[in-house]
C-alpha cells in the first residue's frame, strides 16, 4: 500500500477533520455548478479540494482528450487518429503542448489520457482512445502521460471495461478474471507504472458492481497488486453511485466534480461508520501528487502566446500527417499535377469543421482549416483548379466530376453520428456502413469519373464493401484536429507521405465483429475482439490492424534476434520518402481463449529517404513468457514472417 514520505505525513497530520473531508470532493456548489456545465461545460478549471488557508491548491481541472478544453486551444486530432500514427514520441510532444496550454489556462490537472479498448467499432467514443490492441494503448497513453505530466497531473480514463456509450449508466459488464487481467487492464497498468497521478472510475458496472465503488477494481487491483500512489475521481456527476462511505471505502478517493453522495461522509466519520485511516489515505494521495506536480513545470513557457501557437499548430499538422491511413490506391494518389489540372471536390463534409464529438472532449480552436481550405491552398502551389460541389444533387455532382481530371469525395460521420451520448446527437453509432446517400453519391461520381479518390472522416471504422472496388483510392482522415485539412491536402498531393497504420481492424460486415447493443443492461465480455478474433475465426477483415500504404516500395532484409531486439533492414527502393510501422507480434493465449494466437508486443515506426537503408530494432517483450515471434508491417498473417528466436 501507499506510503507517503515524512513531508506529506505532517501536513496531513495538520489538517482537522473538516479540511480533510473538504478534499475528497468539487468545491463548487453541486445545483449551480451543474447548471452551469450544462451551458458551458469546463469553461473554467473544476476545482477540487482547494484550501488556501493552509497553502493547499487543490485540483484544478481541465478536460481533453484532444486538447484543452478550457477557453480557445489548440485541437489535436483525435486519439484514434494520433493511434494511427503509431509514433509515442509524437505522442508525447502532443501531450507536452496539451500541458503547456492547460498551465496557461489555469489548470493544474489534466483528464484526457483515455485508453479504453475499443472492443466494438460502433462505440460512440471510440475517436476517444488509441485503438484496439491494449499494447498499443499502453504505449501511446503513457506517451501522453510523460509529456503532459511535465507540467500538470495526468489522469487515465475510464478505469474499467467502459467502451459502450448510449449504456454507459446502466450496463454491467460480466467478465471473466484472466480476461479482465489479460486484455483489459494491462495498459492502464502501464500508464499506472508510467507515474500518471490520477486515475477516473467508469460509470458502468463490472461483474455487479459499479465502478466507482468497486473494492477489487479500485483497491485490490489498482492500488494493493499494482502499488499505485495517486488518487482515484469519480466520472463526473453520476459517478458515485448507491452510497458515498461504500464507494469512499472501495477507494475512490474524490467525487467529481461537486460534492453530492460525499457529502455524508462528515455524518459517518462523527458515527465512526468511516475508519478515519481511509480519509488519512485519501488526504495523503492527494498532497502527495500535488507535490510532486509542484516540483514540475517550465513557467517560461505559460503565457497566453503559447495557446494555439504556431508551433503547436504545426505539431497539430504533424500529428495529423502521421495518423492519415492510405487505405488502398490504384495509382491514383499522390495527383499527378502535370495530367491533372482540375480537381472536383464533392460532399459538404469538405467545408464544415470537423474535429470530432462537441461533448466533454470538445476542444475549441480559434479556426480550423476545413479540407477544401487545405485543398485551395495547395493546389494553388501546384497550379491545379479546385471546383466544389455539395453533392447535395448527386447528379449534378456527377456533372462536374465528369469535367474534370479527378474527383475528392468527402464522406462519413459527424458529431450527429457518433460521440458522447446526450440523448439526441451523438452516442453508438447505429451503422458501420456510410449512410445510404453517401453511399450512392460516391457510386454515382465513380462511374462519372474512375479517377476518385475517396476521403473518410470518422472515429474508427467503416464498412465499405459496397463501393470499394469502384474507386481509385481511399484515404481515413480521421476527425484530424484544427490543421486537419492542410494535412490531408499535403497527403493528396504527395506534399507529405501518409504515416497512418490502422489501429483497429476494419471488418468486410459487422457480423464479424463481437455482439453489441446501443441499449442493454448486460452484456458479457470475452477474450476475443478485434485481429486476435479475426485469427481464431478464419475470417479475413478487409484491412487488417497496422494497414496503411505509401507513395514507395519498402524492401525488408532478413530479421535477426539480437541481444534482446529484433533487427531488420528496410530499403526505400523508390524515389519518394517512406514511412514503415514494423510490428512485432508474439503467439500467446490471453484469458480464458485456449488458443495461441498472434499479439501485438512491440512496434516501432521508421521514416526513410530515397533510396535509404535503416536498421529498426523492435524490443524483445521482457515479461518472460514464451511464444513464437512473428514480424511485419501489420497483422495479416500473409505479412508475417516467422522468427526464430
Amino acid at each position: 500500500m501507499f506510503e507517503p514520505n515524512a513531508e506529506v505525513r505532517s501536513r496531513v497530520a495538520e489538517l482537522s477533520d473538516l479540511e480533510l473531508l473538504h478534499l475528497t470532493d468539487g468545491d463548487g456548489p453541486a445545483l449551480k455548478g451543474n447548471l452551469a456545465m450544462a451551458k458551458r461545460y469546463n469553461a473554467t478549471p473544476i476545482e477540487a479540494g482547494r484550501l488556501d488557508r493552509r497553502g493547499i491548491e487543490g485540483v484544478r481541472f481541465t478536460d481533453g482528450p484532444r486538447g484543452v478544453v478550457i477557453g480557445h486551444s489548440t485541437a489535436f486530432p483525435v486519439p484514434m487518429a494520433r493511434g494511427a500514427a503509431f509514433d509515442p514520441d509524437l505522442e508525447e510532444r502532443i501531450g507536452d503542448a496539451i500541458g503547456v496550454e492547460a498551465r496557461v489556462r489555469g489548470a493544474n490537472f489534466f483528464g484526457g489520457v483515455c485508453i479504453n479498448l475499443l472492443r466494438h467499432p460502433a462505440w460512440g467514443r471510440a475517436q476517444e482512445t488509441y485503438g484496439e490492441d491494449s499494447h498499443l494503448l499502453g504505449a501511446m497513453g503513457a506517451a501522453l502521460v510523460r509529456g503532459s505530466q511535465r507540467h500538470v497531473m495526468a489522469c487515465i480514463k475510464h478505469y474499467a471495461c467502459n467502451s459502450m456509450e448510449n449504456s454507459r449508466f446502466w450496463v454491467d459488464v460480466k467478465i471473466d478474471e484472466a480476461d479482465l487481467r489479460d486484455l483489459y487492464l494491462p495498459h492502464f497498468k502501464q500508464c499506472v507504472d508510467e507515474g500518471a497521478a490520477s486515475v477516473m472510475s467508469a460509470y458502468n458496472k463490472v461483474n455487479g458492481e459499479w465502478c466507482g465503488g468497486n473494492h477489487h477494481l479500485l483497491t485490490e487491483i489498482l492500488k494493493q497488486d499494482w502499488g499505485f500512489e495517486g488518487f482515484v475521481i469519480s466520472d463526473f456527476t453520476a459517478g458515485v453511485r448507491g452510497s458515498g462511505l461504500a464507494c469512499f471505502e472501495a477507494g475512490l478517493d474524490v467525487e467529481m466534480p461537486f460534492g453530492w453522495r460525499f457529502k455524508k461522509l462528515g455524518r459517518a466519520l462523527r458515527s465512526g461508520r468511516l475508519d478515519k485511516a481511509r480519509l488519512l489515505d485519501a488526504a495523503a494521495r492527494l498532497l502527495h501528487q500535488q507535490a510532486r506536480q509542484a516540483e514540475r513545470g517550465e513557467p517560461e513557457r505559460y503565457v497566453p502566446e503559447a495557446v494555439a501557437s504556431p508551433e503547436h499548430r504545426a505539431l497539430a499538422r504533424e500529428a495529423a500527417v502521421a495518423g492519415t491511413v492510405l487505405l488502398q490506391n490504384d495509382g491514383l494518389l499522390p495527383f499527378d499535377t502535370e495530367r491533372t489540372t482540375s480537381i472536383a471536390v464533392i460532399g459538404k463534409l469538405a467545408t464544415i469543421s470537423n474535429t470530432g464529438d462537441l461533448g466533454s472532449s470538445r476542444v475549441r480552436p480559434p479556426e480550423v482549416v476545413t479540407l477544401l481550405d487545405g485543398l485551395r491552398a495547395a493546389a494553388e502551389g501546384h497550379g491545379v483548379t479546385i471546383e466544389h460541389d455539395d453533392g447535395a444533387d448527386p447528379e449534378a455532382a456527377a456533372a462536374l466530376a465528369a469535367r474534370c481530371d479527378a474527383v475528392i469525395v468527402a464522406v462519413g460521420n459527424t458529431f450527429r453520428d457518433e460521440g458522447e451520448w446526450v440523448g439526441k446527437d451523438g452516442g453508438d453509432r447505429k451503422r458501420l456502413t456510410l449512410r445510404a446517400v453517401d453511399e450512392a453519391l460516391v457510386q454515382r461520381v465513380a462511374r462519372a469519373n474512375a479517377r476518385t479518390a475517396v476521403v473518410l472522416f470518422g472515429g474508427s471504422v467503416f464498412v465499405i464493401e459496397a463501393w470499394r472496388t469502384q474507386v481509385g483510392a481511399m484515404v481515413m482522415g480521421w476527425y484530424a484536429g484544427m490543421e486537419g485539412g492542410a494535412a490531408i491536402a499535403d497527403v493528396l498531393f504527395g506534399d507529405e507521405v501518409p504515416g497512418g497504420r490502422l489501429p483497429c481492424s476494419w471488418p468486410v460486415a459487422a457480423g464479424d465483429l463481437p455482439p453489441f447493443k446501443r441499449f442493454t443492461r448486460k452484456i458479457v465480455y470475452g477474450p476475443l475482439h478485434g485481429y486476435r478474433k479475426f485469427e481464431a475465426d478464419g475470417t479475413r477483415p478487409a484491412f487488417p490492424f497496422g494497414h496503411g500504404l505509401g507513395y514507395t516500395t519498402v524492401e525488408w532484409g532478413e530479421p535477426e534476434v539480437v541481444g534482446g531486439e529484433v533487427r531488420v533492414a528496410l530499403t526505400n527502393t523508390g524515389d519518394r520518402p517512406g514511412v514503415e510501422v514494423v510490428q512485432l507480434y508474439r503467439s500467446e493465449s490471453l484469458g480464458t481463449e485456449p488458443r495461441a494466437l498472434r499479439t501485438l508486443r512491440g512496434f516501432t515506426k521508421v521514416h526513410l529517404g530515397p533510396g535509404e537503408t535503416l536498421t529498426a530494432a523492435v524490443p524483445l517483450p521482457d515479461d518472460g513468457k514464451a511464444g513464437a515471434l512473428w514480424l511485419g508491417p501489420s497483422a495479416d498473417p500473409a505479412d508475417l514472417v516467422a522468427l526464430d528466436a
